[in-house]
């Protein structure tokens, strides 16, 4: 089999609550979304998508995404979409760096080996576990009263992992961590996100302030060598995100004891195949995950869904249903939230068709 042809489209994501904000000031209300569809001489297209987060929470921005596309696409012709490693490795070669620009890419070739194989993306990724699996909400930054009452809200959609959106005004922090503990009820999950937003002797305070509290702790710091001062300072079970971007990350961060979890987003590491792969170390060595990317919407849920529910049961801290989070639709097939839990589809690949009367015409086709 070979790539044929690679088309590129573009789609904006309204956020259902109008906006989303976390550290810094950043705040975001349409996601900028790119899906890519790989077409094939056996007649299979594989589909993907890639939508960071805004320019300023990683090294990634959406036109980037596609003017990186638009660059390696053209290498990629003729090449078999079943040789995943083959192609990662193509893709590496033609490109230093910038994972999230191969994401898609990637993402839409394991749907063409779902589709050629009649297997789901799940199956091929280890098997089912189970019927479901637990998702958690992010709770978008606001004064401590109304992120404690959306917690509530959340709970009756079924939800029991609630990330809270830190990283601002320590005190305020403070407050936000015990007014959302306050009103959790027995089996519910509370993580304290800052998205690196914390100086180093800010997060000291917090996480000083908040022992008696039972929280989790994520990403407290801009590098690792601050979140991991932080660790070594709190008692509260520890998360590392955006910190831990391949490999080599997640081996340095068991080797220092620097976190209990980890948050794997498929398009910080250079899609599925890499994200499989530290996944599968992760198990390996004990490190339990949350399993997600940095946003999108039906394509990224589907792909999320999939490696998600392949993995263990106990090492799966938790993941995510964007597609639930933003008011439009890109393709039928799309896991959907059941009382705050979801299932990766059984149809082969992806199990998505994409509606074509929403990408509208491609911004770009290669050749």
């Amino acid at each position: 089999m070979k790539i044929t042809a690679i088309r590129v489209y573009q789609v904006d994501l309204p956020l259902h609550e109008g906006s989303y904000k976390w550290s810094g000031g950043n705040a975001v209300s349409v996601f900028d979304s790119t899906v890519v569809a790989v077409e094939t001489d056996d007649g299979i297209t594989g589909w993907g998508e890639i939508c960071p987060l805004g320019p300023a929470y990683l090294p990634a921005y959406a036109r980037g995404a596609r003017a990186g596309i638009a660059e390696l696409a053209p290498q990629l012709l003729g090449a078999d979409p079943l040789a995943l490693g083959e192609l990662n490795e193509l893709m590496d070669n033609a490109m230093r760096g910038h994972p999230y620009v191969k994401s898609a890419i990637d993402m839409a070739c394991w749907d063409v080996l779902g589709q050629a194989s009649g297997l789901s993306v799940a199956t091929l990724m280890g098997g089912h576990v189970g019927e479901d699996f637990a998702l958690y909400r992010a709770i978008s930054q606001e004064a401590p009263a109304q992120m404690a009452e959306r917690i509530a809200h959340y709970r009756s959609e079924g939800y029991r992992k609630f990330q809270l959106k830190v990283g601002g005004d320590p005190d305020t922090d403070i407050d936000r961590i015990r007014a959302a503990a306050a009103v959790l009820e027995r089996g519910d999950v509370l993580i304290a996100d800052a998205n690196t937003g914390w100086t180093q002797h800010a997060a000291m305070r917090v996480v000083d302030a908040v022992r008696d509290v039972d929280v989790y702790i994520e990403q407290p710091c801009l590098t690792y060598e601050q979140c991991l001062a932080v660790r070594r300072h709190t008692n509260r079970p520890f998360v590392l995100d955006e910190v831990v971007d391949g490999i080599d990350m997640l081996v340095r961060g068991v080797a220092d004891q620097a976190m209990d979890v980890i948050n794997l987003k498929i398009s910080k590491v250079g899609g599925l195949t890499k994200a499989r792969q530290i996944r599968d170390l992760c198990v390996s060595l004990g490190i339990a995950m949350t399993i997600e990317d940095t946003w999108g919407g039906d394509i990224t849920t589907a792909a999320i869904a999939h490696l998600a529910h392949s993995t263990p049961e106990r090492f799966l801290f938790s993941s995510t249903d964007f597609n639930s989070y933003v008011s439009v639709a890109v393709a039928d097939g799309a896991p959907q939230r059941k009382h705050g839990r979801l299932a990766a589809s059984r149809e082969p690949g992806l199990g998505v068709q994409p509606m074509m009367h929403v990408l509208g015409k491609p911004l770009g086709v290669f050749p």
